[in-house]
């Protein structure tokens, strides 16, 4: 019995993520680890979320806030509190640039704007719903539990927004509404087409 205890106490006191929770192409993205801190070659710009409180060395982060810290460039991980480290791969994919006629990013709020990736910050109100949008290839990442419905290419879809879930989204034209209970914030980085301003 007492071997058990001990075995559940482990578990718990384990860090939730031992590999990537997002891997691919374009970016590594690491929860409650920093591999990248060094700044090696291999790893390029770096995006921290805060997904709780955090002690930075220049201050605090509140959940929510973004931190870039520039390729090649050291930075000293929090020592405590929940955060993401998104590492941008350098060489990934060039994102094609949309068709003609294709319906303008929505408007907004921008938090870091770089030569190949914008982040932005996505806010709905319950029951507030968007116009048709478009969006490139990005990174989303959820902050709150709640519901969105959205229309794409003639079909309806709803599903349930997880608070920390880390998805990376296809290009996409599309309407959006927020149907659950509470507001829409999400953390977008999304990659520009080569030679494109901001979105």
């Amino acid at each position: 019995m007492t071997l058990l205890f001990i075995a559940l106490f482990l578990l718990q006191v384990q860090p939730a993520h031992s590999g990537p929770v997002l891997n691919n192409a374009f970016v590594r993205v690491m929860r409650n680890a920093a591999p990248c801190a060094s700044g090696a070659a291999g790893c390029g710009d770096r995006v921290i979320i805060a997904l709780g409180p955090l002690n930075w060395s220049d201050g605090i982060m509140k959940r929510g806030d973004v931190r870039v810290i520039p390729a090649g460039q050291s930075y000293r991980p929090p020592a405590a509190g929940e955060f993401l480290e998104v590492s941008i791969k350098p060489g990934h994919p060039q994102v094609a640039p949309p068709p003609a006629g294709t319906p303008a990013a929505p408007d907004n709020k921008v938090l870091f704007d770089a030569k190949d990736f914008t982040i932005f910050e996505e806010k709905m109100q319950p029951g507030e719903i968007s116009s048709r949008h478009s969006h490139n290839q990005r990174v989303a990442i959820f902050l709150n539990d709640t519901m969105v419905e959205q229309w794409t290419d003639g079909k309806d879809e709803t599903r349930e927004l997880e608070p920390d879930l880390v998805t990376f989204r296809p290009a996409v034209i599309h309407i959006s509404k927020d149907v659950g209970k509470v507001p829409i914030q999400n953390l977008l980085i999304e990659f520009k087409p080569a030679g494109r301003a901001n979105p």
